[in-house]
């Protein structure tokens, strides 16, 4: 739901530039995966909690985490098998989630102010997306947001461009490539044109001056991780 924007003027730069000190520090620019892009090119978006203004964003993607292997079942939030929930290295991925955005300065990655989740009505929807950033959510005392299904990636576009940021989303892998167009990022150099077969990995799409850049950034939260 949109809210008013936040304060302009020099004080509002100020809020901005320590808020995202460690990201202008990184970079964000496009590049191969991993890639620091161009580290003369400082990332500002709005402070923390903040709505996007018209040219600013910051919006981080993962795919949820793993899930049976074929044949195999999965394992709902009450230890009950169920084919749509996470394999049990899932679940071990999802309770260390939130460490991947712990709230002391100089993270790589900032803090979510916003969480949403594959979701939709029915029973027979997936529940992997929101199992995978359950905990997150609590650690972050945010909800999430589940109310957009798999190939609704425009109206959840629409939805996290109007949402406090930063924003993470969690989503089917199938529909990312959906989503980033919807967002009108999917031309940024370095942008792969599909996720590629990992869940250890995060998406910064970051939006500076109505242009978007784009990162890669590894998880490291589980032994195999790349």
């Amino acid at each position: 739901m949109p809210e008013a924007p936040a304060g302009s003027g020099p004080r509002r730069r100020a809020v901005l530039a320590a808020a995202l000190a460690p990201l202008a520090g990184a970079g964000c620019s496009g590049g191969g995966a991993g890639g620091a892009g161009n580290a003369g090119e400082a990332a500002r978006t709005p402070a923390p909690g903040a709505p996007a203004g018209p040219d600013e964003a910051l919006v981080m993607v993962i795919r949820h985490a793993e899930r049976p292997y074929a044949g195999g079942a999965g394992r709902d939030a009450a230890g009950e098998d169920d084919p749509g929930s996470l394999a049990g290295r899932g679940w071990r991925r999802a309770e260390r989630l939130p460490r991947l955005f712990p709230p002391a300065p100089g993270s790589s990655l900032p803090r979510p102010a916003a969480v949403f989740a594959a979701g939709g009505k029915g029973a027979a929807v997936p529940a992997r997306c929101r199992q995978t950033v359950a905990a997150l959510a609590t650690a972050l005392r945010t909800p999430v947001r589940a109310e957009f299904a798999v190939g609704g990636e425009a109206a959840l576009a629409q939805a996290v461009l109007a949402a406090p940021m930063p924003v993470l989303v969690c989503w089917e892998h199938s529909g990312i490539p959906r989503l980033i167009q919807a967002l009108g990022a999917d031309q940024v150099p370095g942008t792969p044109a599909t996720w590629p077969d990992r869940h250890d990995l995060v998406w910064m799409f970051t939006r500076r001056q109505g242009r978007w850049s784009f990162r890669e950034l590894p998880q490291h939260l589980l032994p195999g991780d790349v």
